[in-house]
């Protein structure tokens, strides 16, 4: 099994949604996240006052797929995430040992589905 967690931008999760789905992906974590990169963020004005927002929103999607899967989803994400500009983000593929579905015990990639 392989975690697979992306960061992107908030304004793509919908078409990332939509090509996980289409991929039949039914369960994922979305979590509303903060970071910089290479945007290094941006100067902002505020009642005069100037201000420096270097760490930028983004959204995080997790999903835990079977190791045979974790490429083909994490291309999917890419290709839907794609704009060509700096801030897309970052895909990260993380070993998962064990899974266990608490309401029924079920361990494992049975456990995934």
């Amino acid at each position: 099994m392989t975690k697979v967690e992306a960061l992107i931008r908030p304004q793509k999760l919908d078409d990332v949604k939509t090509a996980l789905s289409d991929m039949g992906i039914k369960g994922m974590t979305v979590t509303e996240v903060r970071g910089s990169g290479k945007q290094k963020g941006f100067t902002q004005h505020y009642r005069g006052a100037e201000y420096t927002v270097n760490l930028l929103q983004k959204t995080k999607v997790e999903v835990v797929v079977s190791s045979a899967e974790a490429h083909a989803v994490a291309e999917a994400i890419a290709k839907a995430a794609h704009t060509g500009e700096i801030g897309d983000g970052k895909i990260f593929l993380i070993p998962v040992t064990e899974s266990i579905r608490i309401r029924t015990g079920e361990t494992g990639d049975v456990a995934l589905n």
